[in-house]
């Protein structure tokens, strides 16, 4: 038998390794606009949305001044975070838009809509959200159909919140 993970199963939380914290934090905390929980002096902190103990770590361990890894190395592909609706999206799309931040992608991937940048240490970040399982694409036998189309990112940032 096959073991299947409960449907409350939840990813908690990710840390990341980072070469500068401030910058890191200036990315994270000034930009996305998650709230600083807790700081271990100048070597870590720990970010939230809405007051749980952390949603992002962000360490200096062992990757202090450390450059990104090389690309054809294994890690991590990107950390996904979803808002909880198409305006919060669309604002947090006008705050990196008035910070100059660069996008390396935006998609409408049917289930959902998702912007793709890099943080400051080149790890990937997904901003999304999800649309309502009624509207989610499915053939003809009923099962998920997801696609990668572009994503109208002027209709998105009229939604802003």
């Amino acid at each position: 038998m096959t073991y299947t993970v409960p449907a409350q199963t939840r990813i908690g939380h990710v840390h990341l390794k980072v070469a500068d914290l401030d910058r890191a934090l200036a990315f994270y905390h000034g930009i996305l606009g998650f709230d600083i929980m807790q700081r271990y002096g100048e070597q870590a902190v720990f970010l939230s949305a809405g007051g749980y103990h952390h949603h992002i770590a962000l360490n200096t361990w062992e990757s202090k001044g450390g450059k990104p890894p090389a690309p054809g190395t294994t890690g991590l592909y990107h950390t996904a975070i979803l808002y909880p609706d198409r305006a919060t999206l669309g604002g947090v799309l006008k705050r990196l838009v008035e910070a100059k931040y660069p996008l390396t992608g935006a998609s409408d991937h049917g289930v959902s809509e998702a912007l793709y940048l890099n943080d400051p240490d080149g790890n990937g970040v997904e901003l999304y959200r999800d649309r309502a399982e009624a509207d989610w694409p499915r053939d003809a036998s009923g099962e998920l159909a997801m696609v990668t189309r572009a994503l109208d990112l002027r209709a998105l940032l009229a939604e802003a919140a």
